[in-house]
Order: C-alpha cells, then structure tokens, then sequence
C-alpha cells in the first residue's frame, strides 16, 4: 500500500499532518519531508501528526517521526501524534516513544457513537 499526506492549517497557529496508509522503509521520507516543508513555509506554534488512518509504521517510519519531531524542536516548534491508530500507538508505546510524542490515547472508530446499552443495565 501507498502512502499519501495531507496538509491542513487549523485555528490557533496549528498545522496538521495527516498520513495515510503505510509508513516504512519505501515511504518514511515523505513523513519527514511533509515536517520539513512546513517549517520551510513558517513556524507554526504546533505541528500535529494525526496518525488516525496510518494501517502500518515499521522502525524506519518511527526514525523518520523522531527526526521530524527534532527538526521541529530545532525550530522552537512542538510537533504531536493526534488520534494514533491501535497500531501506530502499539509501536509508539512498545518503543518507549509514546511520552515524547504527547502520550495520545489511541483512535478508536466509532468511540464517539453513542454507548452500547446493555441488556439488563
């Protein structure tokens, strides 16, 4: 599978950087290139990567997150994972990169659908 970003300015001086698909060995560059160009335009005050519809992030994907996260530090920005898939937050977690990377709790589909009811509650 392919990797494509997308790029959106939010309220508040917030850029967002929205990956999707696979971030691995083919594809890692990108993600650090999507950081660089946005600190190449500006310095916005944070730079949030919503990893929400990453499906796959290998070693070279989490290097790539690490070297963008110190690119932007450099730069006095503050770069954070927003709604991390099970997966992308496994990894994160496993690797004991989770705190750096703000701790974001993990995106679960439908968790802001209405609570499931219960027979006999």
């Amino acid at each position: 599978m392919s990797l494509s970003i997308v790029k959106s300015v939010l309220s508040g001086g917030v850029v967002e950087i929205a990956p999707r698909g696979e971030i691995d060995v083919d594809t890692a560059y990108e993600v650090r290139e999507a950081i660089a160009e946005v600190l190449a335009k500006g310095r916005p005050l944070r730079i949030e990567l919503n990893m929400r519809l990453v499906t796959f992030i290998d070693s070279v994907g989490i290097s790539a997150m690490v070297a963008g996260f110190q690119t932007a530090e450099v730069s006095g920005v503050k770069l954070v994972v927003t709604q991390p898939s099970r997966f992308v937050h496994r990894q994160l977690w496993v690797t004991g990169l989770l705190g750096l990377f703000g701790a974001p709790e993990p995106y679960f589909a439908g968790a802001a659908a209405t609570p499931e009811v219960l027979p006999g509650a």
